[in-house]
């Protein structure tokens, strides 16, 4: 693993949360906002009244701005989806989908806006959408919980919004979520960067909104989350080549031998275009998560039904280059992973930036 900092693990309990049903992930540690997301060498599997504790990783974006990315681990789902799915397209269990979901939100203290990613450039002002309709918060993902309320659908690949206490989802399980603050201003925005997203514009419409609301660019600061790395995403010579006309040096030759993309360096190339030049790095944090949990007896598990030779979690942990990759780092859900391991199904994560 690179840049790992294991001085963010605090073995003394000294910062531990009194109340034991608080998840130690998401616990502020003031004497040290480098260790925010490990406090505690004990991580509560369930809450009092039994439910699994959804494991975040959060990350402060700027004043009174946080992003949390989701992980696998701390949900009700089973299966390929197995356990904290939150993506409601796939096939799982709608009543899981809504459980995961309302536990992430009682997590992170905030509703959650969700919308129908396609793919798109589009970006919608949810301060003109926003309705609670669903016990997590705005649901416009297109998932059917159940007969008796009708789904709601808005396509779109990029949020913004002035409200505190939303969180602006994107689903992830390989494309790159990307993550938007202005302090000054108020408008946080989000967007779900696929290739094709990327190539359409996505991160450019997504800015453009937030200063129609406010922002200004100098003020912006963004995140790049969870995806797949420019050595695992393998696409194909003609794809990559296409690729590259739009985001050049982004070409890459992949660990499997063939023609690759990079696509948070093309996600780099348009926060630039954007007037976007102020970019936090989450690999430290996301480093610290990862070393922490390489024990976890639920990520063990997880990683006996990956099909990847059955290494022991220890060695998925150590094989890991850049833990922000969903196919290398298995706490992340992985399409190109449930593709390798002959999988029908994977479940999807969630990267959200909330303005508090």
């Amino acid at each position: 693993m690179t840049n790992t900092d294991s001085s963010n693990t605090n073995s003394s309990n000294t910062n531990s949360p009194s109340d034991p049903n608080v998840n130690p992930l998401t616990v502020p540690n003031p004497a040290d906002p480098d260790a925010n997301i490990l406090n505690s060498n004990t991580i509560p599997d369930h809450y009092e009244d039994g439910r699994p504790v959804p494991v975040t990783i959060p990350i402060p974006l700027a004043p009174g701005i946080k992003v949390v990315y989701t992980t696998r681990l701390g949900g009700i789902s089973q299966g390929d989806y197995a356990a904290l799915n939150l993506g409601g397209r796939g096939g799982d269990d709608p009543a899981a989908i809504e459980a995961n979901r309302t536990a992430l939100a009682e997590e992170i203290g905030a509703k959650l806006s969700l919308v129908g990613q396609v793919h798109s450039a589009k970006a919608v002002d949810v301060d003109d959408l926003y309705r609670d309709n669903a016990p997590y918060g705005f649901d416009a993902s297109g998932t059917q919980i159940d007969e008796e309320r009708a789904a709601q659908r808005i396509e779109a690949d990029g949020q913004v919004t002035t409200r505190k206490g939303v969180a602006l989802g994107m689903f992830a399980a390989d494309c790159l979520p990307v993550l938007f603050a202005d302090p000054i201003s108020g408008v946080i925005g989000a967007a779900h960067c696929g290739r094709r997203g990327l190539q359409r514009g996505v991160i450019e419409e997504t800015v453009d909104l937030m200063v129609k609301k406010g922002a200004k660019r100098e003020n912006i600061v963004a995140t790049l989350g969870p995806r797949i790395c420019g050595e695992c995403y393998e696409v194909g010579d003609e794809i990559a080549e296409d690729f590259q006309k739009r985001f050049p040096l982004t070409k890459t030759t992949t660990r499997f031998g063939g023609a690759g993309i990079d696509i948070a360096e093309a996600a780099m190339i348009d926060l630039a275009f954007a007037g976007v030049n102020q970019v936090a790095d989450s690999m430290r944090r996301v480093n610290a998560a990862t070393q922490y949990l390489a024990e976890d007896a639920e990520l063990a598990d997880l990683c006996r039904a990956d099909n990847e030779g059955d290494p022991e979690l220890h060695e998925r942990i150590g094989a890991i280059r850049h833990s922000l990759c969903t196919l290398e780092n298995p706490l992340w859900f992985s399409h190109r992973r449930a593709t390798l391991s002959h999988k029908e199904h994977e479940g999807r994560l969630l990267a959200l930036v909330v303005r508090e």
